[in-house]
């Protein structure tokens, strides 16, 4: 008898956290390695936030919670989309989980059958195929490139789509490349979409704080109000809050869909943690001036990696318009050859050598579903990027 699960016989560990294991196990043998692949602030947690968990475990708010999240983390949240979003929604519509990661996999595990498709543009977040996998159905994917801005457009959308679709996932700005799309890039998806009507869309705005430039961030539903009953729009704390480990993430849909996300929940994790949903609460209504400071560090820290790591032979790297990542081309890199006589064959081939040749840790883009690439989180200091970016300098000066 087989003890292990089939159905995740074909799902993989995240490449992002297994190159931050790796960072760590090399650094604990005293490398002095550079860790370019975690998505997370270094930024703290604001005081205030903390402060109201704190306060939340005095109180003795330690206790379970409605499964589906507080009445007042909920209520935070209907008031974040309308006042952010322009989106109305009732509680019944909303649901707080343990996590973006956790709002995505309940609402794939609540609609998806044999046989649904998901679409997926690539580059993608690394967990969107796998949480496809885990839920039953098949991820089928919307190629882009370097010279579409890493973005879809209206006409690869409806090839793509067929009469097994059930969902669109859709992220901007986006992981791993920083793409972000303008409210006119939207409402140009959108048409297609309406043509469409058994499509759903989950619109991941985890980065909608994180943007460049002068760029206006807009969601689909907000941009198109006819596809508001078939999108489900999904966020966080993690990132404009710098609360990764407190583990919040939320959504607002249709209400059939949130209430089955709600069963699901309830009969797993149940309630996402109490202390955490007070401190969300405090994220989300108390002061947010913080969040574009943060910002204007994140672009500093963007236009500093991307200059410099276009002064590096064999590497072409565009401007994001948002998120903490880059994902510059190797392609000038393809076929040379190590000091040691290896062969660049693959981004994975790129990365490995990075880390053994001057320790910087990066995520080969192979694992994003684009190649040749290599993903860069700049959510660290200047002068550690600095000092990065001088050492991928080198490694690929060194290549013949």
């Amino acid at each position: 008898m087989d003890l292990l699960s089939h159905s995740l016989a074909k799902v993989k560990p995240s490449p992002t956290l297994a190159v931050t294991a790796k960072a760590a196990e090399l650094r604990a043998q005293g490398r002095d390695v550079i860790g370019l692949g975690a998505g997370e602030p270094d930024f703290d947690t604001p005081d205030p936030i903390k402060e109201a968990a704190i306060a939340a475990i005095r109180a003795g708010d330690t206790k379970y919670t409605k499964a589906d999240g507080t009445p007042a983390l909920k209520a935070a949240v209907i008031d974040k989309f309308k006042r952010e979003n322009g989106l109305d929604y009732k509680p019944d519509q909303i649901i707080v989980s343990c996590g973006g990661k956790h709002v995505i996999i309940n609402a794939l595990m609540a609609t998806l059958n044999p046989g649904d498709e998901v679409l997926i543009p690539r580059p993608y977040w690394v967990s969107y195929p796998d949480m496809v996998l885990i839920a039953g159905g098949t991820p089928r994917f919307i190629d882009s490139s370097l010279e579409t801005g890493f973005k879809i457009t209206p006409e690869s959308l409806e090839a793509a789509i067929t009469p097994q679709t059930k969902w669109l996932i859709f992220n901007s700005p986006s992981n791993p490349s920083g793409a972000a799309y303008s409210r006119a890039e939207l409402k140009a998806l959108a048409a297609v979409l309406l043509r469409h009507p058994d499509v759903l869309v989950l619109s991941d705005d985890m980065y909608e704080h994180i943007v460049y430039d002068g760029f206006e961030f807009t969601t689909m539903a907000e941009v198109e109000p006819a596809l508001y009953e078939r999108v489900l729009t999904m966020n966080g704390v993690s990132k404009a809050y710098a609360m990764t480990g407190w583990r919040i993430g939320y959504a607002g849909g249709p209400t059939r869909i949130v209430k089955t996300m709600a069963k699901l929940q309830s009969q797993t994790t149940s309630n996402p943690c109490s202390i955490s949903q007070a401190a969300a609460v405090a994220a989300l209504n108390g002061p947010q001036d913080f969040i574009a400071k943060r910002a204007r560090a994140f672009q500093e820290r963007r236009d500093l990696v991307v200059r410099l790591l276009n002064e590096a032979e064999g590497i072409s790297c565009p401007l994001p318009d948002g998120a903490f990542y880059v994902y510059p081309s190797i392609a000038g890199l393809i076929g040379k050859s190590t000091p040691d006589g290896k062969r660049i064959e693959t981004d994975l081939d790129f990365s490995t050598y990075l880390l053994e040749q001057e320790s910087v840790a990066a995520v080969h883009g192979e694992a994003f579903g684009l190649s040749p690439h290599f993903r860069v989180s700049y959510a660290t200091s200047s002068d550690i990027l600095r000092e990065a970016c001088t050492r991928i300098q080198r490694a690929c000066a060194s290549l013949r």
